[in-house]
């Protein structure tokens, strides 16, 4: 009985295969049964295809397309709940890039790093209490329902720009849930 290095008895019993031979396996290995160019551009287009009606089913929110993170009725609620307000959050980035600027102003630099701060503390703020609402709510109407992370899933979507979150927004602010 032979030992390699590791200690293990046997552990291979053939060598290494050259780095080209391993790479040419790995090609023929991962190609598709198509041989000629035709098939292989209709596979490669009919799985953009695929790969576009999922997006869209994902950005639509249908549960089908959804990652196990958003799925359910409660992270739903969550989510229309989050898109159905105003959040002080939603404007950190762009005032971000605001003061990015106006730091570059000399005379105006310390306004704006404070306007920062205090927005960057508001929208903490408003994150703690809307997390400990959607908790309440979600209990509420989800009784059977965990309820544990939906307040940070909430607070982290309130955080992000209404244009680009996924799935897409259903509800404008000001819509009343129902």
């Amino acid at each position: 009985m032979t030992t390699d290095k590791s200690g293990d008895a046997d552990s291979k019993g053939h060598a290494t295969p050259k780095r080209k031979d391993a790479q040419a396996k790995r090609v023929v290995n991962s190609l598709a049964p198509a041989t000629n160019r035709q098939e292989r551009r209709k596979q490669k287009e009919a799985q953009r295809q695929s790969r576009v009606a999922s997006r869209g089913a994902y950005m639509r929110g249908e549960e089908s397309a959804l990652p196990v993170r958003d799925r359910g009725p409660a992270r739903r609620f969550v989510r229309n709940y989050v898109d159905a307000r105003r959040s002080i959050a939603e404007y950190l980035l762009p005032l971000l890039f605001v003061v990015l600027i106006i730091s570059r102003i000399t005379s105006l630099a310390i306004f704006a790093i404070a306007l920062m701060y205090a927005v960057f503390l508001g929208a903490l703020i408003e994150g703690f209490v809307l997390s400990r609402k959607i908790r309440k709510l979600v209990t509420e109407k989800f009784p059977d329902s965990p309820s544990r992370g939906l307040g940070v899933y909430g607070w982290s979507r309130s955080t992000q720009l209404r244009r680009l979150r996924a799935p897409k927004p259903q509800f404008k602010p000001g819509d009343k849930l129902p």
